[in-house]
């Protein structure tokens, strides 16, 4: 009877003895860099470049809105051409709001990369920092608790198992690592042979060039 039980909580003894092996730990990001003055500065300088562009884009949909409104205020005394004319101006005007509102605010607009850029030099100072106090204090894992979902900010790379999802995937890491060799060689390659096709060309062009002139 003991025997028995002893078999079936061992399982659940190593699955603790497992758990209480590995260290985690847990930070909270937003509080740190709240507390950060290069963040604050970084932020602000956000903020204002915001703001500027903000009104960039304001004012050319207020000129858009004036042009509109006195088109509407003189269409009868327009004659077509007129109105032809002045809806193109309208048209245009309308364009060029949006290419400047898509080129700061899109997807992957200005304001984003300019965010990337300033923040970039403060985040890595706290990758770094996280770093070294998950090495120091031999976590295995560290999150990040402001994080929906808590992301992981560290981990021991002994626990990537990428490799032996691959191989029971049946996908070699050798055959990756080779068809990546052997696509960066084709790529060379191709940019071998356009830069050769692209000096014959020019060398045709510079003897014609020549024979035109004798």
């Amino acid at each position: 009877m003991k025997k028995r039980i002893f078999l079936l909580i061992l399982p659940f003894l190593c699955l603790c003895s497992s758990i209480e092996a590995q260290k985690f730990g847990y930070i909270d990001t937003e509080y740190v860099t709240s507390k950060l003055p290069e963040y604050q500065s970084a932020q602000a300088e956000i903020e204002k470049l915001t703001t500027k562009w903000i009104k960039e884009v304001s004012t050319k949909n207020d000129e858009l809105a004036k042009l509109e409104k006195a088109y509407r205020a003189e269409e009868v005394l327009l004659t077509e051409e007129m109105k032809v004319q002045r809806l193109k101006v309208i048209a245009d005007k309308e364009k060029e709001a949006k290419e400047l509102q898509n080129r700061i605010f899109g997807f992957d607009g200005e304001l984003i990369k300019k965010k990337q850029d300033i923040m970039k030099p403060v985040l890595d100072e706290v990758a770094k920092a996280v770093e070294k106090v998950a090495r120091l204090k031999k976590l295995d894992f560290l999150f990040d608790k402001s994080s929906d979902g808590l992301a992981m900010l560290y981990t021991n790379p002994i626990h990537d198992y990428t490799d032996y999802v691959m191989e029971e995937l049946g996908i070699s890491t050798e055959q990756l690592k080779e068809k990546q060799e052997q696509e960066a060689k084709q790529q060379g390659e191709e940019n071998k042979e356009s830069d050769n096709t692209t000096k014959s060309k020019s060398t045709r062009k510079g003897v014609t060039s020549n024979f035109k002139k004798e």
